[in-house]
Formats: structure tokens, sequence, C-alpha cells
């Protein structure tokens, strides 16, 4: 199992090698956007796009609420672990 992390997308940092800069609940992070781009979606394209990062890869393309709704599930796994450890 693998976790995608969501991501959006601000810039793309090299059309020729498709990476992107993608902000990660506030860390920016350089990407390969490989995975997400074709002939009707080219990197230029992608910009705002929201992404599921994995292993510095953007696997595939999610909507803005799917990308809300994972950032709020991982914020609660983090208070209820936060709570376990104290």
């Amino acid at each position: 199992m693998c976790l995608g992390i969501p991501g959006q997308i601000i810039e793309i940092t090299n059309v020729n090698h498709k990476l992107a800069l993608v902000n990660i609940g506030g860390v920016k992070r350089e990407v390969n956007i490989a995975c997400i781009v074709d002939e009707q979606h080219p990197p230029e394209a992608c910009i705002g796009d929201w992404v599921l990062v994995h292993v510095g890869f953007a696997m595939n393309r999610i909507n803005e609420q799917e990308a809300a709704e994972t950032l709020q599930l991982f914020e609660e796994l983090a208070a209820a672990q936060a709570g376990i450890n104290t």
C-alpha cells in the first residue's frame, strides 16, 4: 500500500524533464509530473492542478474537494496520534 499526499502544482520548473514545484501543506517540493501529462494535458496546463504525490512523483490528478478532505483526514490522524503520545 502506498500513501499519496495531496499538493497543488504552483510552477513548472522543467518542461523537458516534466518537473514541477508542488505546494504540499505549505512546503514546496519539486516533483516529477510525467504520470499526469499527455497530449491533451501538457505540463504547461498543470499549473493549479491538485495531485497526489508519492515518493517524488505526481501519481494522478484529483479535484480540490478530494484534496481538502484528504488533508483534513491527515490533520485528524495527527491530532489523534498526538493524543495517544501524551
